[in-house]
């Protein structure tokens, strides 16, 4: 783990690189979308140098400094140290994440088609309500950030091998039941001071081996 050091005042701050970031504007998925800049973001996974990235790309430093230059002017990289070699002074940078998810937000009106939707079976009503769920949270995660606090979640996760579609059925019967009976007995629409939670349940199958695949847009009715 690479720790980034600043210097204010007489105090040495260390801050680790966020696991991950989530791009909420269209300029930024703009910025962070083109092949180059995702090559480099992977190496930057470990402090380097636009000389550096050039070798490894095999790319002119002009070009690599121009995208350097955008990446940084979105936050998607930061400089780490200063380094001093021959005559010159060589910038250090890093990538701000380990990882990136794109919200929804950040392709616009295109990015969220709520209430179009209806059907709760459907794989397409699944990936909408996934779509609302990345964006509420890279929203919520924004406002605590710069509140200064910490957002309260919960993730649930687990994998159930069911016999046969039956099973499937009445597991289903059974988690819609029990869900609606915790809600009930733990929903105060009157409690002051009370603070509403939005739970999603979702369930799909286990990808259980890698394919390859092309990457044009998967059309769900």
């Amino acid at each position: 783990m690479v720790l980034t050091v600043k210097q204010i005042g007489s105090t040495l701050v260390f801050r680790m690189p966020a696991a991950l970031a989530v791009i909420q504007s269209t300029a930024s998925a703009e910025t962070l979308l083109k092949p180059d800049r995702l090559r480099m973001l992977q190496l930057l996974a470990e402090p380097g140098s636009a000389a550096g990235l050039a070798r490894k790309l095999q790319l002119p430093r002009q070009t690599v400094n121009y995208h350097l230059h955008e990446l940084e002017r979105e936050g998607f990289v930061e400089q780490v140290e200063q380094r001093r070699k021959g005559n010159c002074m060589e910038r250090v940078l890093r990538a701000t994440a380990r990882s990136y998810v794109i919200a929804p937000q950040a392709l616009g009106p295109l990015g969220l088609a709520s209430g179009q939707v209806r059907d709760q079976f459907s794989s397409a009503y699944l990936v909408s309500a996934a779509a609302r769920l990345v964006q509420d949270a890279a929203t919520l995660r924004q406002r605590a950030h710069k509140a200064g606090k910490k957002l309260a979640t919960l993730t649930l996760e687990t994998q159930v091998r069911f016999a046969n579609a039956g099973a499937r059925k009445q597991f289903t019967e059974e988690l819609l039941q029990a869900v609606a009976t915790v809600a009930a007995k733990y929903h105060d629409p009157h409690a002051e001071g009370g603070r509403s939670f939005r739970f999603l349940v979702a369930g799909l199958p286990t990808i259980t081996k890698t394919e390859v695949t092309d990457e044009s847009p998967v059309h769900m009715e």
